[in-house]
């Protein structure tokens, strides 16, 4: 398969409770699980949750080593930006807050005025922009 515009994009991340990205992200965005499983006991293996749409060329990759686990370390500029192309859905926004998220404002403006900013339970931001992404 070509590198190009139809590769599929992961997005990888560690998370310091799965449960709780799981519930942010399924239940408040509305991703489905594509793939779960749990970490044996030899080093190095770990508990794994990916999320997505069906159909989208992307999805989300969360991991937890217990044993080992890696602290999220998300910065205000670690942005995940889903382009609405109308009015953010206000009703979204509290799904998201009802399921662990935090409403939180950017240090972009940019974001401020033309978005919805949302922290997950690691502490990584989901931009819901009502701007389109036309690609020309």
């Amino acid at each position: 398969m070509p590198l190009d515009a139809t590769s599929h994009v992961r997005i990888a991340r560690p998370s310091r409770d799965l449960a709780a990205a799981e519930k942010f992200w399924r239940e408040g965005l509305g991703l489905s699980v594509q793939f779960r499983t749990q970490g044996g006991t030899e080093p190095g293996e770990h508990d794994l949750l990916m999320l997505g749409w069906p159909g989208a060329a992307w999805h989300l990759e969360l991991v937890h080593e217990p044993d080992h686990p890696v602290t999220p370390q998300p910065t205000e500029e670690d942005l995940l930006v889903l382009y609405v192309d109308e009015e953010v859905p206000q009703e979204a926004v509290a799904r998201l807050e009802a399921h662990g998220g935090r409403r939180v404002l950017s240090p972009n403006p940019y974001w401020n005025e033309w978005g919805v900013t949302v922290e997950d339970p690691d502490g990584y931001r989901l931009v819901l922009c009502r701007r389109g992404w036309h690609n020309e």
